[in-house]
């Protein structure tokens, strides 16, 4: 496979305008899929395998780091909240 879909400019379904719309469409169809596949394999920058690792590493690290936060902050508040309340109680 050497990237290129072969394609027939436009096939005769009839003199109807109704025909002609649906060639126009599948052309438009196969323009745009053509353009996506050059895109995707010509003008698209695929990271490194080191530059991958490391995003990753950097993504795990992160997460970690904001999910011990969330945690740290979701239990301080909620003892202060229930100190609170035993003490607006009693």
């Amino acid at each position: 496979f050497n990237g290129r879909i072969a394609v027939s400019k436009t096939v005769d379904l009839g003199s109807s305008p109704g025909a002609r719309a649906k060639t126009k469409v599948m052309a438009a169809i196969i323009t745009y899929l053509k353009e996506s596949y050059d895109e995707l394999m010509n003008k698209v920058t695929w990271p490194s395998w080191k530059e991958l690792q490391e995003s990753t590493v950097l993504t795990f690290v992160s997460m970690i780091v904001l999910g011990a936060l969330i945690f740290l902050m979701d239990f301080a508040f909620g003892k202060g909240i229930v100190k609170m309340i035993y003490d607006f109680i009693a």
